[in-house]
């Protein structure tokens, strides 16, 4: 006769088969990886899009020196009665020279340029690109009152390196809200790119930025390009420690056309 008391054998407790949640466990496993890598290639595409600084003073190879031609200086020395908590501290003497890609190109000559004011209050929107940075009276553009901006029309893509803006030298001021972008198209809504915006409190409403405030010279702003891809650049300001008014008598942009 069989043994009515047969052992049974001893459950291995550890066997993930024998877990509650094992099933459940298996379906979402892969679900969470999925979700990282879809996350990983999420953030390795904003880096990508990210723009790259472009200038450095430091020659290599595969760079240039960026030429830029300077007008004659009209005022010596720091200002008084500035104010801003965002003000750059100015360059003790001339700005080093900077290294750019090496066959950048000065892009903005003679291009069209348009902007937020049809009918400037003084001059026309064609001596923003017409290669004259000096600093009389029939070299500036004066636009109106408020946030306002030029904006100039490359003639086909291209890869930006450099960009350097006279607003005003014939005396030391600082322009608001400075806010320069590239885009794709005329009206800013495909690839706009940000490469420089001191407007920290978001005033102007593009977004707060983090650059500083600087003071106007005959040197111009040089701003880095960051390899910003595209056909149109805006410039945006909001008036200046002066006057309420916006000026502009030269804008350079540098790069490289893309095929």
């Amino acid at each position: 006769m069989p043994n009515a008391m047969q052992t049974r054998p001893t459950p291995n407790l550890n066997d993930p088969m024998r877990h509650p949640n094992f099933t459940s466990m298996n379906l979402t496993l892969p679900r969470i990886a999925g979700a990282l890598l879809v996350l990983a290639l999420a953030l390795s595409a904003a880096d990508e899009a990210k723009p790259a600084a472009t200038l450095s003073t430091t020659a290599a190879p595969g760079t240039q020196a960026l030429e830029i031609k300077l007008p004659k200086p009209l005022f010596v020395g720091t200002p008084k009665n500035i104010k801003s908590t965002n003000l750059e501290k100015p360059l003790p003497g001339k700005r080093p020279i900077y290294q750019v890609p090496a066959g950048t190109v000065l892009l903005s000559a003679g291009k069209k340029v348009t902007s937020s004011d049809a009918a400037p209050i003084i001059g026309s929107l064609e001596l923003v690109t017409d290669t004259d940075k000096e600093a009389g009276d029939g070299s500036i553009v004066e636009l109106g009152p408020g946030k306002q901006y030029v904006q100039i029309d490359l003639g086909k893509p291209a890869q930006l390196a450099a960009l350097v803006v006279w607003h005003y030298h014939q005396d030391a001021r600082v322009y608001r809200d400075v806010v320069v972008q590239v885009a794709e198209d005329p009206d800013f809504i495909m690839g706009v790119t940000t490469v420089f915006n001191n407007d920290d409190d978001n005033s102007s409403g593009l977004g707060a930025g983090k650059d500083k405030e600087y003071l106007e010279t005959y040197e111009g702003k040089l701003i880095d390009g960051k390899g910003a891809k595209g056909r149109y650049v805006r410039l945006y300001s909001n008036g200046n420690t002066s006057n309420d008014a916006n000026h502009y008598i030269e804008v350079e942009v540098y790069g490289k056309a893309m095929p």
